[in-house]
């Protein structure tokens, strides 16, 4: 990976058509990626609970109960065993048993298959401390909803057991490269899973960005031999330019509401923030005015100002601007370059890639000027995005010679490695909730 380049110039189909000479649909809708999924830490606070394996699941193509119990750990805010085989969502729950053994929850479930050969996918939680039935849901799904059965599980223990929902029925999309001319947009489950490669093409693509409803990635691309910024929607199947003005066109980020874009343009000669409407048209309005390159924008949670990068006091370096143009000042001063900035959905943290000597890691800072942390650990970390409950951050990273992603909880103490063989995997960027594709 060349680092660190401060400019960024930068389970329903239909699969996205790409138009353009430099795209080509791959046809039939599987990214060729399989992530290895490693977790190291311990929480400083975990839940323990037991979560039996399912009844029916021989003859299921999908380990739900072992997708569920991935998807707590990978949360850093549960302990989880496998008790033994006995129990189902019917119950009868055995609360004292369960409390001796250590468990301060449990959950069982069922898989069968339907006369039309979908499945049917049961479960129901338990409280073990309050001795309380806390309920369960059931799913009639396709096959190849399974896995988006049991991240759903996943997202209803969590919410229940910590009262904050969960993220892991949501989306990421990243970059992907393998060989010389093959780069790739890819959306996957938040565990790297059901890759869908909606977009390849010979020359590179960079920076994805989800629209705050879903319905959108908007990218760069290379394609017509110069920067230029696509939206693309993800329902419909169909492709816009949004930013296709005089030389770079770069960095793009939607606001909140989603009616403004904010683009890195180079009108004026260099590089400068512009704002446009989401929907591309228009004369673009521009934010930031210095002789120094002004990059990376980011909108605040509010909408009410932007984040972005410069070098205008001699290094990178992180600044928040208002809307209007006013109100700008510097964010970061710990260590001499400070890039990509990303901001959690509740406005309270934000996280960037901070070189720290040799080393690229990922920091967070408590908003609206609080201390400044470690969370990454290098040596090249890059392009922290958060999950949709601000308690994630997934990272770009350098391991054993190979790009890979990396998920860090917010307080440090875990960490995810996803890896896959056969392309480097980069610039990922995490949905919200809304993602339905």
């Amino acid at each position: 990976m060349k680092r660190r380049q401060f400019l960024r110039q930068g389970l329903s189909a239909p699969l996205w058509r790409p138009l353009g000479a430099g795209a080509a649909l791959l046809a039939p809708a599987l990214a060729q990626a399989q992530f290895k999924i490693d977790v190291a830490g311990i929480g400083a606070t975990q839940i323990p609970i037991g979560i039996v394996d399912f009844a029916g699941q021989a003859g299921c193509p999908q380990p739900i109960a072992a997708i569920v119990r991935a998807d707590l750990v990978r949360s850093g805010q549960f302990r989880v065993s496998t008790p033994a085989a006995g129990l189902t969502e019917q119950g009868p729950p055995s609360y004292a048993a369960w409390h001796g053994a250590g468990l301060d929850a449990a959950a069982a479930g069922s898989i069968a298959r339907t006369p039309d050969g979908r499945w049917i996918v049961r479960f129901r939680l338990w409280d073990a401390v309050r001795q309380a039935d806390l309920g369960g849901q059931a799913y009639t799904v396709v096959a190849g909803d399974l896995r988006l059965a049991a991240h759903r599980i996943a997202d209803f223990i969590y919410q229940k057991l910590t009262g904050q929902r969960g993220v892991f029925a949501t989306r990421i999309a990243y970059i992907s490269k393998a060989g010389a001319h093959n780069y790739g947009l890819v959306v996957a489950d938040s565990d790297g899973e059901n890759a869908r490669t909606a977009l390849r093409s010979r020359e590179p693509l960079m920076s994805p960005t989800w629209s705050p409803d879903g319905s959108s990635l908007a990218y760069v691309s290379f394609e017509t031999g110069k920067p230029v910024v696509f939206a693309q929607d993800v329902r419909r199947g169909t492709r816009r330019a949004v930013a296709d003005f005089r030389g770079s066109n770069s960095a793009p980020a939607y606001s909140p509401d989603g009616r403004t874009m904010a683009v890195v343009l180079t009108l004026g000669g260099h590089s400068q923030i512009y704002l446009l409407p989401a929907t591309g048209g228009g004369r673009p309005r521009q934010l930031t005015r210095s002789g120094s390159i002004s990059t990376e924008p980011v909108f605040a949670a509010d909408g009410k100002s932007v984040y972005f990068v410069s070098d205008r006091d001699g290094s990178p370096q992180i600044y928040q601007i208002g809307i209007d143009g006013g109100g700008q000042r510097r964010m970061t001063f710990n260590g001499e370059y400070n890039v990509s900035p990303a901001v959690s959905a509740d406005g309270k943290t934000l996280a960037y890639a901070s070189r720290q000597g040799d080393s690229y890691q990922i920091w967070t800072m408590g908003l609206p000027g609080g201390q400044a942390s470690a969370l990454g650990s290098g040596p090249n970390d890059g392009r922290p995005t958060f999950a949709p409950n601000g308690q994630i951050i997934l990272y770009s990273a350098t391991e054993g010679g190979a790009e890979v992603l990396k998920t860090v909880s917010v307080d440090g103490a875990v960490r995810t490695t996803l890896t896959t063989a056969g392309a480097e995997v980069r610039e990922p960027c995490w949905g919200p909730w809304t993602v339905t594709i």
